[in-house]
């Protein structure tokens, strides 16, 4: 089985950014989806891929991946950088254009 071990997003509708500290793993699909002949909806032959497992760290995640036999990749989060920004800042007269 293969799984993906990566850090959430912050979502676009949230403003602070709770709960992307953490590290998810989550298994890959394995069959293709496909529409119910009934009702319409997607459905997929595994329920595996809707199983989330939470950690603290990284290396948690990947201690269990290794531990339970599974094929991981790790996605590495991509580094957030931060402008520190004031209310005069918007009146400055010499500021950068970017």
């Amino acid at each position: 089985m293969k799984v993906r071990i990566y850090q959430p997003s912050k979502a676009a509708t949230q403003s602070g950014r709770a709960k992307t500290h953490r590290w998810l793993l989550e298994y890959e699909i394995e069959t293709p989806r496909r529409p119910e002949p009934l009702m319409g909806w997607i459905s997929s032959g595994d329920t595996l891929n809707q199983v989330k497992i939470g950690f603290e760290t990284k290396e948690e995640a990947i201690a269990f991946a290794e531990r339970k036999g599974l094929e991981y990749a790790v996605q590495d989060a991509p580094v957030r950088r931060v402008r520190p920004r004031n209310y005069a800042d918007n009146f400055r007269t010499d500021r950068p254009r970017f």
